[in-house]
């Protein structure tokens, strides 16, 4: 038994950030009724520092009709140095808010109308509506809706977001510099793909209106 166990543990220490939490924030009830009820006039007020980098520009995601809770929770996790930004601005931004600042943010950006499309969307990789079988590569659109919405908890909407963050982020979970997506779902994913095909999803994601 004492073998195993020790066995068990180097295991654990080799795979060093895999066995590491992926985020600390935990979506109970009480979680999500707080978020719910942010503040969108205060998130506006707050939001002013915000707006010269998330204008849907550059490699930099717009943030106008994103899901509340998806927002939350990276701003938690930016805070908390599960998800890291490479220049560190959003890890240093992050530190300073308190949790209901970031709740009134992200019901801010949640009211505002999204970015939309401009069309001529064409999934030419099958991925996003249908996967792809001998891969075991599951369709985009069973987790962020048929339409690029976004569902559940807090899956983010894809539709008509800045095609160049699209591709850095997939990028980002294929290599593992990011890593705060939820039992590495995001990673293994990324993994499959190759670069031509995350190209052409984050293009197919970004013209849906």
């Amino acid at each position: 038994m004492k073998a195993i166990l020790l066995v068990t543990t180097g295991m654990m220490l080799a795979a060093g950030v895999d066995a590491a939490p992926s985020t600390q924030v935990a979506w109970t009830p009480a979680t999500l009724d707080f978020v719910k009820k942010g503040d969108a006039d205060r998130g506006k007020t707050l939001s002013a520092p915000c707006a010269s980098c998330h204008d849907g520009t550059g490699t930099n995601p717009n943030l106008n009709g994103q899901l509340p809770t998806y927002l939350y929770r990276q701003l938690q996790d930016y805070k908390s140095g599960t998800r890291q930004d490479p220049a560190t601005i959003m890890n240093a931004m992050a530190s300073t808010l308190r949790d209901q600042d970031m709740a009134d943010l992200a019901v801010w950006y949640g009211q505002q109308v999204p970015m939309l499309g401009a069309g001529g969307a064409t999934d030419v990789t099958g991925i996003a509506e249908r996967g792809e079988g001998r891969r075991m590569e599951p369709a985009c659109s069973a987790c962020h809706g048929t339409g690029g919405q976004g569902e559940k908890v807090d899956t983010p909407r894809l539709a008509g977001q800045n095609a160049a963050y699209l591709e850095a982020t997939l990028l980002a979970y294929k290599s593992g510099q990011r890593a705060n997506d939820i039992y590495s779902r995001m990673r293994l994913i990324a993994g499959k793909l190759s670069d031509v095909e995350i190209r052409q999803l984050a293009d197919y994601y970004s013209r849906l209106k």
